[in-house]
């Protein structure tokens, strides 16, 4: 099957949308609630308008809920099990006296109720086994109302990111539409600088086998960079404290010499001039004693 278009697409959700906004077709909680909301509606002769049967409430069966059904539920029930209690008594009284005024009147011996309690403990048997059966479909059914629940709640935020989807993808094929044009000019324009990228796939496994190896180079060079960083880090220190004795006896010394300025500018003599002129005196004696030419 061909993929759709997005404009098919979005057509064909549309379409979806509308017949999910059809009466008719449109989920919703459980509709068993609306017959009895069109027979509490049905006017009932001699009955007075603020008479009510139940309490439920009319916004309940216009806009039912989970909670709200759940609530009505339990109500329905209490009515029905005070319905069957008043009935059976009915029922009960009226055998009673049909069999003390009947002619001639009924006389139930001791066998017929041993027999009749036998069958009432066998229909309760079945009875309660019937219930068993019931509760147990009604909380497979509760059960499975809720994943329905869920899952329909999950198709319609599904539904709604659907719709925003085929502009996104017409705007995702115009800029890809736009970069393959750019890629082209550029290519075009200067074929060395995206040659590269336009390899095919042999050329370019090639390629990141040679970046890898080289990838590899450099940390293997960095890593004996890394190796040697203590000892280099050591001798740049005793560098900076042979520095450091440098630099104070070059202090020392231009101090001394400005000194040494100072007091021959005052016409002071420390004795260095007169030790000079003393050495150069020797120099050059012993020059010319062993024949050398100063």
């Amino acid at each position: 099957m061909a993929p759709l278009s997005p404009s098919k697409a979005l057509a064909k959700l549309q379409q979806l949308q509308k017949e999910h906004e059809d009466p008719k077709k449109q989920l919703a909680i459980l509709r068993i609630s609306e017959p009895i909301a069109s027979a509490s509606d049905v006017e009932v002769p001699n009955r007075s308008p603020a008479k009510r049967s139940s309490d439920v409430s009319a916004d309940t069966l216009d806009n039912p809920t989970p909670a709200s059904l759940e609530a009505d539920l339990t109500h329905y029930k209490e009515l029905f099990s005070k319905l069957r209690f008043s009935y059976l008594e009915q029922v009960t009284k009226e055998k009673f006296l049909r069999a003390i005024v009947g002619d001639p009147p009924l006389v139930v011996g001791h066998s017929e109720n041993v027999e009749l309690e036998a069958q009432l403990a066998e229909a309760k048997a079945e009875l309660q086994r019937r219930k068993e059966e019931v509760r147990v479909m009604v909380e497979e059914m509760e059960k499975m109302g809720r994943e329905l629940a869920r899952r329909y709640k999950n198709i319609q935020l599904q539904t709604t990111q659907l719709s925003t989807l085929p502009d996104k993808i017409s705007n995702l094929e115009a800029t890809i539409a736009a970069l393959r044009a750019k890629q082209t000019i550029n290519a075009d324009v200067s074929p060395s600088k995206g040659s590269s990228q336009n390899l095919p796939l042999p050329a370019t496994l090639s390629l990141l086998s040679e970046r890898e190896a080289e990838l590899a180079a450099l940390n293997r060079q960095l890593a004996t960079l890394q190796s040697t960083l203590p000892r280099k880090t050591r001798e740049a220190e005793a560098i900076e404290r042979e520095l450091g004795v440098l630099e104070r006896r070059k202090g020392e010394a231009v101090a001394q010499a400005r000194e040494a300025k100072r007091k021959k500018r005052e016409g002071e003599s420390d004795g260095l001039e007169e030790m000079g002129r003393w050495y150069r005196g020797a120099e050059k004696s012993l020059k010319q004693l062993v024949g050398v030419e100063g």
